[in-house]
Protein backbone atom coordinates (compact mmCIF):
# COMPACT_ATOMS: atom_id res chain seq x y z
CA UNK A 1 0.00 0.00 0.00
CA UNK A 2 1.16 3.53 -1.11
CA UNK A 3 2.06 6.24 1.55
CA UNK A 4 -0.66 8.65 -0.69
CA UNK A 5 -3.06 5.84 0.16
CA UNK A 6 -2.02 5.61 3.84
CA UNK A 7 -2.45 9.43 4.16
CA UNK A 8 -6.31 9.50 2.20
CA UNK A 9 -6.97 6.99 4.51
CA UNK A 10 -5.58 8.90 7.64
CA UNK A 11 -7.40 11.87 6.43
CA UNK A 12 -10.79 10.54 6.22
CA UNK A 13 -10.71 8.85 9.51
CA UNK A 14 -9.53 12.89 10.78
CA UNK A 15 -12.22 14.02 8.33
CA UNK A 16 -14.67 11.78 10.05
CA UNK A 17 -14.10 12.33 13.51
CA UNK A 18 -13.85 16.22 13.37
CA UNK A 19 -17.43 16.12 11.43
CA UNK A 20 -18.92 13.64 14.66
CA UNK A 21 -17.28 16.70 16.97
CA UNK A 22 -18.88 19.42 14.79
CA UNK A 23 -22.19 17.37 15.09
CA UNK A 24 -22.48 16.26 18.64
CA UNK A 25 -21.37 19.78 19.96
CA UNK A 26 -24.05 21.56 17.99
CA UNK A 27 -27.17 20.19 20.11
CA UNK A 28 -25.31 21.92 23.18
CA UNK A 29 -25.20 25.59 21.35
CA UNK A 30 -28.85 24.88 20.19
CA UNK A 31 -30.28 24.18 23.43
CA UNK A 32 -28.13 27.66 24.70
CA UNK A 33 -29.42 29.51 21.54
CA UNK A 34 -33.05 28.74 22.31
CA UNK A 35 -32.88 29.33 25.76
CA UNK A 36 -30.89 32.81 25.70
CA UNK A 37 -33.31 34.08 22.33
CA UNK A 38 -36.22 32.92 24.33
CA UNK A 39 -36.38 36.26 26.11
CA UNK A 40 -36.16 38.70 23.51
CA UNK A 41 -39.11 36.93 21.36
CA UNK A 42 -41.00 36.53 24.57
CA UNK A 43 -40.93 40.56 25.35
CA UNK A 44 -43.76 40.48 23.02
CA UNK A 45 -45.61 39.04 25.70
CA UNK A 46 -44.52 40.58 28.34
CA UNK A 47 -42.51 43.16 27.69
CA UNK A 48 -38.88 43.63 28.87
CA UNK A 49 -39.90 42.50 32.78
CA UNK A 50 -40.46 38.98 31.63
CA UNK A 51 -37.84 39.11 29.32
CA UNK A 52 -35.36 40.09 32.06
CA UNK A 53 -36.64 37.22 34.50
CA UNK A 54 -36.56 34.83 31.50
CA UNK A 55 -33.04 35.81 31.23
CA UNK A 56 -31.95 35.49 34.72
CA UNK A 57 -33.45 31.71 35.05
CA UNK A 58 -31.60 30.69 31.60
CA UNK A 59 -28.42 31.82 33.08
CA UNK A 60 -28.91 28.98 35.76
CA UNK A 61 -28.02 26.83 32.70
CA UNK A 62 -25.07 28.58 30.87
CA UNK A 63 -23.74 30.99 33.01
CA UNK A 64 -22.90 28.92 36.28
CA UNK A 65 -19.03 27.45 37.02
CA UNK A 66 -20.07 24.31 35.86
CA UNK A 67 -22.34 24.89 32.70
CA UNK A 68 -20.53 28.13 31.07
CA UNK A 69 -17.69 26.01 31.05
CA UNK A 70 -18.72 22.85 29.74
CA UNK A 71 -22.26 22.90 28.34
CA UNK A 72 -21.10 26.32 26.42
CA UNK A 73 -17.40 27.16 25.98
CA UNK A 74 -16.44 23.82 25.52
CA UNK A 75 -18.84 22.33 23.00
CA UNK A 76 -18.45 25.80 20.91
CA UNK A 77 -14.89 25.87 21.06
CA UNK A 78 -15.35 22.43 19.50
CA UNK A 79 -17.54 23.17 17.32
CA UNK A 80 -15.54 26.07 15.86
CA UNK A 81 -12.24 24.26 15.87
CA UNK A 82 -13.25 20.93 14.51
CA UNK A 83 -15.16 23.03 11.46
CA UNK A 84 -11.58 24.75 10.98
CA UNK A 85 -9.23 21.75 11.21
CA UNK A 86 -12.27 19.98 8.85
CA UNK A 87 -11.56 22.57 6.08
CA UNK A 88 -7.98 22.91 6.53
CA UNK A 89 -7.40 19.36 6.07
CA UNK A 90 -9.58 18.33 3.51
CA UNK A 91 -8.35 18.76 0.04
CA UNK A 92 -9.85 21.83 -2.23
CA UNK A 93 -11.09 19.72 -4.59
CA UNK A 94 -12.94 17.88 -1.87
CA UNK A 95 -14.42 20.63 0.15
CA UNK A 96 -18.02 19.74 0.67
CA UNK A 97 -19.01 23.57 0.17
CA UNK A 98 -17.83 27.34 -0.17
CA UNK A 99 -16.41 29.59 2.00
CA UNK A 100 -18.71 31.94 0.56
CA UNK A 101 -21.98 29.70 1.10
CA UNK A 102 -24.81 30.73 3.59
CA UNK A 103 -23.01 28.07 6.36
CA UNK A 104 -19.48 29.90 6.01
CA UNK A 105 -20.70 33.72 5.59
CA UNK A 106 -23.02 33.47 8.77
CA UNK A 107 -20.49 31.35 10.64
CA UNK A 108 -17.32 33.71 10.29
CA UNK A 109 -19.32 37.18 10.45
CA UNK A 110 -20.66 35.93 14.15
CA UNK A 111 -17.45 34.53 15.25
CA UNK A 112 -15.10 37.17 14.19
CA UNK A 113 -17.49 40.43 14.28
CA UNK A 114 -20.51 39.88 16.35
CA UNK A 115 -20.23 37.15 18.85
CA UNK A 116 -16.68 38.91 20.13
CA UNK A 117 -18.71 42.49 20.40
CA UNK A 118 -21.76 40.93 22.45
CA UNK A 119 -19.65 38.92 24.29
CA UNK A 120 -17.42 41.80 25.43
CA UNK A 121 -20.46 43.90 26.08
CA UNK A 122 -22.91 41.72 27.96
CA UNK A 123 -20.26 39.42 30.05
CA UNK A 124 -16.64 40.84 30.40
CA UNK A 125 -16.72 44.61 30.35
CA UNK A 126 -19.98 44.42 32.48
CA UNK A 127 -18.05 42.53 35.30
CA UNK A 128 -14.96 44.86 35.59
CA UNK A 129 -15.03 46.00 38.92
CA UNK A 130 -12.84 49.34 38.35
CA UNK A 131 -14.48 52.87 38.85
CA UNK A 132 -16.67 54.24 36.55
CA UNK A 133 -18.25 50.50 35.97
CA UNK A 134 -17.48 49.01 39.98
CA UNK A 135 -18.54 45.43 38.51
CA UNK A 136 -22.20 45.81 37.41
CA UNK A 137 -23.61 42.29 38.68
CA UNK A 138 -25.10 39.72 36.11
CA UNK A 139 -28.55 40.41 37.88
CA UNK A 140 -27.99 43.88 36.67
CA UNK A 141 -27.43 42.93 33.51
CA UNK A 142 -30.80 42.53 31.90
CA UNK A 143 -32.75 44.16 30.07
CA UNK A 144 -32.59 47.44 31.39
CA UNK A 145 -29.12 47.11 30.11
CA UNK A 146 -30.40 46.26 26.66
CA UNK A 147 -32.95 48.98 26.25
CA UNK A 148 -29.92 51.02 27.75
CA UNK A 149 -27.89 50.31 24.61
CA UNK A 150 -30.82 50.57 22.15
CA UNK A 151 -31.75 54.44 23.48
CA UNK A 152 -28.29 55.81 23.93
CA UNK A 153 -26.82 53.68 20.78
CA UNK A 154 -29.69 53.12 18.28
CA UNK A 155 -28.41 52.15 15.39
CA UNK A 156 -25.36 50.31 16.31
CA UNK A 157 -27.64 48.21 18.93
CA UNK A 158 -29.53 47.48 16.09
CA UNK A 159 -26.77 46.37 13.64
CA UNK A 160 -25.56 44.33 16.13
CA UNK A 161 -28.29 42.79 17.66
CA UNK A 162 -29.92 42.12 14.00
CA UNK A 163 -27.02 40.71 12.65
CA UNK A 164 -26.25 38.67 15.22
CA UNK A 165 -29.54 37.00 15.85
CA UNK A 166 -29.27 36.75 11.86
CA UNK A 167 -26.15 35.20 11.03
CA UNK A 168 -26.79 32.61 14.21
CA UNK A 169 -30.06 31.70 12.87
CA UNK A 170 -28.89 31.15 8.97
CA UNK A 171 -25.93 29.27 10.32
CA UNK A 172 -27.89 26.98 12.60
CA UNK A 173 -31.25 26.12 9.75
CA UNK A 174 -28.31 25.56 7.68
CA UNK A 175 -26.54 23.33 9.94
CA UNK A 176 -29.31 21.48 10.92
CA UNK A 177 -29.76 20.55 7.25
CA UNK A 178 -26.08 18.80 7.27
CA UNK A 179 -26.40 17.29 10.18
CA UNK A 180 -29.87 15.82 9.13
CA UNK A 181 -28.61 14.80 5.91
CA UNK A 182 -25.36 13.11 7.41
CA UNK A 183 -27.62 11.66 10.32
CA UNK A 184 -30.62 10.92 8.70
CA UNK A 185 -29.84 9.87 5.24
CA UNK A 186 -32.79 7.62 4.82
CA UNK A 187 -35.40 10.34 5.61
CA UNK A 188 -35.48 12.36 2.25
CA UNK A 189 -36.13 15.63 3.61
CA UNK A 190 -34.35 18.39 2.42
CA UNK A 191 -35.68 22.40 2.04
CA UNK A 192 -34.44 24.11 -0.78
CA UNK A 193 -31.74 27.44 -0.26
CA UNK A 194 -34.92 29.41 -0.27
CA UNK A 195 -37.09 27.81 2.14
CA UNK A 196 -34.10 27.68 4.53
CA UNK A 197 -33.57 31.10 4.86
CA UNK A 198 -37.22 31.81 5.06
CA UNK A 199 -37.42 29.47 8.68
CA UNK A 200 -34.51 31.38 9.69
CA UNK A 201 -36.46 34.40 8.87
CA UNK A 202 -39.41 33.15 10.54
CA UNK A 203 -37.45 32.62 13.81
CA UNK A 204 -35.93 36.31 13.66
CA UNK A 205 -38.73 38.21 13.30
CA UNK A 206 -40.09 37.44 16.63
CA UNK A 207 -36.79 37.70 18.10
CA UNK A 208 -36.27 41.71 16.66
CA UNK A 209 -40.11 42.12 16.93
CA UNK A 210 -39.12 41.94 20.94
CA UNK A 211 -36.38 43.84 21.27
CA UNK A 212 -38.24 46.63 19.25
CA UNK A 213 -41.13 46.06 22.23
CA UNK A 214 -38.53 46.37 24.45
CA UNK A 215 -37.06 49.86 23.05
CA UNK A 216 -40.43 51.52 23.21
CA UNK A 217 -40.68 50.88 26.83
CA UNK A 218 -39.43 54.22 29.05
CA UNK A 219 -35.89 53.33 31.04
CA UNK A 220 -37.10 52.04 34.70
CA UNK A 221 -33.38 52.23 36.29
CA UNK A 222 -31.45 54.52 38.31
CA UNK A 223 -29.53 57.05 36.98
CA UNK A 224 -26.46 55.61 38.86
CA UNK A 225 -26.54 52.26 37.70
CA UNK A 226 -27.45 53.49 34.04
CA UNK A 227 -24.16 55.70 34.30
CA UNK A 228 -22.44 52.32 34.96
CA UNK A 229 -24.09 50.83 32.01
CA UNK A 230 -23.12 53.84 29.55
CA UNK A 231 -19.22 53.35 31.21
CA UNK A 232 -19.72 49.57 29.83
CA UNK A 233 -20.62 50.34 26.32
CA UNK A 234 -17.67 53.27 26.45
CA UNK A 235 -15.31 50.37 26.84
CA UNK A 236 -16.09 49.08 22.95
CA UNK A 237 -14.38 50.82 20.40
CA UNK A 238 -17.95 50.26 18.40
CA UNK A 239 -19.46 52.76 21.02
CA UNK A 240 -16.62 55.39 21.02
CA UNK A 241 -17.52 57.10 17.97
Amino acid sequence: MSAEGDGSKRRQLAVAVLTNVAHISAPFLTVFLVIHLSAPALANVGGSSLSSNLMLLGREYYQTAFGERYLLFTPLAAHVASNIAKRIITPRSASPRKITSTLSLAAYSTLLIFLPIHFYTHRVFPADPSPPIFAVGPSEVDYEFVKTGLARFPWRSWVLYGGLVTSAMLHAVEGAQIIQASRFASQKFRMRSRTRKIVAGVVVVPILAGLWTVSKEPLMVFASLAERYQAVFARSWVYRF
